[in-house]
């Protein structure tokens, strides 16, 4: 099974992630964590922080001259601030020179505070930090490779910013990821750009933030990944949970899942048709709109995967306005300022996009098996080749 486990705090010396699962015989090196990395950084809007913040990899374990072991991988991403914060964040016995006891509405600190019997909103803050997705990004990175090698490709856009939203133009496609990088708000309707850009700008000037939405496509995607038998073996139940756990994500939707509850079955799902000459993912059977995103029953139908996260608007302001109370004092306060961003919903797609890979890659390895790359493929290709024989033939 592919699992993983980040360590680390947002201004600690550095995160770590440890990934489990993967064959032996996978091409990868720094340059692709790197690549990756940086696409997290991108989007009109971010911090101060992602400017000049460089993500300082160390591979420790689990690749050797560019390939996979198949024995657990360790990476660290250094903080190249850690000397800023090497008193304040320190593991030695000792206090912190300042407690932060005026928690964040919409944070993780006051529940954190009550939970864990701090006296410190930084004992919670840190870690909850969406700094911690760097390390999601670098596991996805490796999902990302293994799911290439059978030809599955997975990008983000930004269809939603603020009251900006971009229309029903069509979808980009594998080929679109660098027009769509290349956009500062990560839109690939080029029409609805500038009035995104004008959202982020006014939420800036007035100190406050900004929620979206981002869409993820993955491409190519075989048919059965995920289970009808079991309700935590269900892919669309996989990919809500992954999805859901992207900080400041409060809802997804997998294909028209909003909208669909409003129509008649007649108008709420995705026809199937046959042509023997689409058979890379779903043996010929074809499903010309993505109604369902790609999954029925619980399983991948070998359609366009399409998923939407809807995140709110940041916690942290840069200019505080947020009533609270202070934990020490029980007196009526506003929040403080930590220094954020107007808003992370571009940054937030390329979060995703890991997310999925890993929840994609992992019921590819549960369904294909293999101890190396090339006993993967080997399954994944004949399972592909058998299954149009299996669909048309005789029951046996």
């Amino acid at each position: 099974m592919l699992r993983f486990l980040t360590a680390g705090e947002s201004h600690g010396r550095a995160l770590t992630v440890t990934v489990e699962g993967l064959p032996a015989g996978l091409a990868i090196d720094e340059a692709d964590f790197q690549r990756e990395l940086g696409r997290r950084r991108l989007g009109y809007g971010r911090g101060p922080r992602m400017r000049f913040e460089v993500d300082e990899l160390r591979l420790l374990a689990g690749i050797r001259h560019g390939r996979t072991l198949g024995s657990p991988i360790a990476i660290e991403i250094l903080n190249t601030e850690w000397p800023k914060w090497e008193e304040e964040m320190s593991p030695a016995p000792g206090r912190p020179s300042k407690l932060h006891t005026q928690p964040r509405p919409g944070h993780a600190d006051l529940a954190g505070i009550q939970k864990y019997g701090f006296d410190d909103a930084r004992d919670v803050l840190e870690r909850a930090s969406a700094r911690e997705t760097a390390a999601r990004v670098v596991a996805g990175t490796l999902a990302k490779a293994l799911l290439a090698t059978i030809d599955v490709g997975i990008l983000s856009h930004v269809v939603g910013l603020g009251a900006a939203h971009a229309g029903e133009a069509p979808r980009p496609t594998m080929a679109d990821l660098d027009a769509v990088d290349t956009s500062e708000v990560r839109c690939f309707d080029a029409s609805v750009e500038a009035a995104m850009i004008a959202e982020v700008k006014a939420a800036a000037k007035a100190g406050d933030s900004l929620g979206g939405i981002a869409e993820v496509l993955a491409y190519n995607v075989p048919v059965g990944l995920g289970s009808h038998v079991h309700w935590d073996r269900k892919i669309d139940g996989l990919l809500a949970q992954a999805l859901m756990s992207i900080q400041a994500i409060k809802a997804v939707e997998l294909g028209d899942g909003i909208d669909v509850a409003s129509r008649r079955g007649s108008d709420a799902h995705d026809a199937i048709t046959y042509d023997d000459s689409d058979a890379q993912t779903s043996g010929g059977y074809v499903r010309t709109t993505a109604r369902a995103g790609g999954i029925e029953g619980g399983m991948t139908s070998g359609a366009l995967l399409v998923a939407r996260l809807f995140m709110k608007p940041l916690a942290s302001l840069n200019r505080p306005t947020l009533a609270t109370v202070d934990v020490a004092t029980k007196e009526a306060t506003v929040s403080w300022k930590e220094r954020t961003d107007v808003t992370a919903v571009p940054a937030m797609g390329v979060v995703a996009e890991a997310m999925t890979a890993l929840v994609l890659a992992g019921e590819a390895q549960r369904k294909f098996g293999g101890d190396s790359v090339a006993e993967f493929c080997r399954n994944h290709a004949g399972y592909m080749a058998h299954l149009g024989e299996t669909l048309s033939g005789p029951r046996p």
